[in-house]
């Protein structure tokens, strides 16, 4: 039984049926053009972008954190649109900014402060793209974090002609809502160690999720009319923190994931010995991810002799944790100090350019100079060969 606590009921959700691909379209609740309300950057590339919510249930399998339930998911499908709509999406609701917040322990600002994010995306756009012409990102956020959080590297990539799948992997993060209206909060936050074995079960949950997700996608008649323009021979994974730990035991188990990127993430799962040859890149802080300087950095050092494909290791000065997704930019708008360096704006660049370069490169052939030296224009970032 799940207590009142974990899985709260929350009105004004418009209820949908539990297929694979129910769409939940959420409504901008924000006031436009206040001076207090939080924003993302705009999406560089030329593309209008379009977003939906996919219900996904895995009935073949039982949830890791409520096993008398199976496994249930909230996705986040961002798709290049023909033209803007009308309806702009929400950033996340109510519920979940309260308990971000709640989490974090910070009370100096509205509890319901970042469900009025604005930023650039549609709910009712039409997807722009011919069948199984357009790469697939599946995004992975961190632990405790909602998938929202990603939100500005899955429009951006959007508007330069990627499909990206953001997963709420439930029970992980702070807020989970469903379209019935349940908030399911995190349940493994609660358990007392958080141990190489506790990581562990992270990586093959998100693992496990990730490849349900794809099935979902690209099955034989996708429910979704954006999910119909996936390519699926060129499908790659990215995570932060959590979610950049699980790409590597990812892309161990399903072959499908040709590239992956581990974004400040230490790393867990072990990659078998003969190795993992499909490309790589690691892209961290410099204050904790510098090779030879031991903590996090030497997980990263343990898997570097595993990668045998193309590989790199890409640090950011000035960087904190939450740099490279929307919580340090949010957070500085909103008066809430992240300690970073580098302000929220300059780390969100740094992140979708460096992004951007290994997927053009990966998934669509692209030669990316960025990749391979010092760049005058990112003099922040740094390329490591330990």
């Amino acid at each position: 039984m799940i207590s009142r606590r974990r899985l709260v009921s929350v009105a004004g959700l418009v209820a949908t049926a539990g297929a694979a691909c129910a769409v939940v379209p959420p409504a901008f609740a924000g006031s436009a053009g206040s001076a207090d309300t939080p924003h993302l950057p705009a999406p560089t590339g030329p593309r209008a972008v379009g977003t939906t919510a996919l219900h996904m249930v895995d009935t073949s399998r039982a949830d890791p954190w409520v096993p008398t339930r199976p496994r249930e998911l909230m996705v986040s499908l961002w798709y290049p649109a023909v033209a803007p709509g009308r309806q702009r999406a929400q950033y996340m609701t109510a519920a979940e900014s309260a308990a971000l917040l709640t989490y974090a322990g910070i009370t100096s600002v509205p509890l319901d402060v970042f469900s009025r994010t604005r930023f650039d995306a549609y709910t009712d756009a039409v997807p722009a793209g011919a069948p199984h012409s357009l790469p697939l990102v599946v995004l992975s956020p961190g632990f405790t974090k909602p998938r929202s959080t990603v939100t500005g590297l899955a429009e951006d990539l959007a508007s330069h002609g990627y499909l990206v799948a953001v997963v709420d992997h439930t029970y992980e993060n702070v807020a989970t809502t469903f379209p019935d209206g349940r908030v399911a909060s995190c349940v493994a936050c609660d358990l007392p160690n958080h141990d190489a074995v506790f990581w562990t079960k992270i990586d093959q949950g998100r693992a496990d999720d990730v490849s349900f997700v794809l099935d979902q996608l690209t099955a034989a008649q996708p429910r979704c009319q954006a999910a119909a323009l996936i390519d699926r021979n060129r499908i790659a994974m990215a995570g932060h923190s959590a979610g950049g730990s699980a790409a590597l035991p990812t892309m161990v188990r399903d072959p499908r994931v040709r590239a992956g990127i581990d974004i400040d993430g230490s790393t867990n799962a072990a990659i078998p010995a003969t190795g993992l040859s499909r490309p790589f890149l690691f892209l961290g802080r410099q204050a904790q991810y510098t090779p030879g300087t031991g903590g996090p950095a030497a997980t990263w050092e343990h898997d570097w002799p595993l990668l045998t494909g193309w590989k790199r290791w890409i640090l950011v000065a000035g960087a904190v944790h939450e740099s490279f997704t929307d919580v340090a930019l949010l957070a500085e708008q909103v008066g809430i100090d992240s300690g970073a360096d580098l302000s929220g704006e300059r780390s969100a660049a740094i992140t979708r350019a460096y992004v951007r370069a290994f997927f053009d490169l990966h998934l669509r052939n692209m030669p990316q100079p960025l990749l391979d030296g010092a760049s005058a224009s990112y003099p922040e970032v740094s390329l490591w060969s330990p």
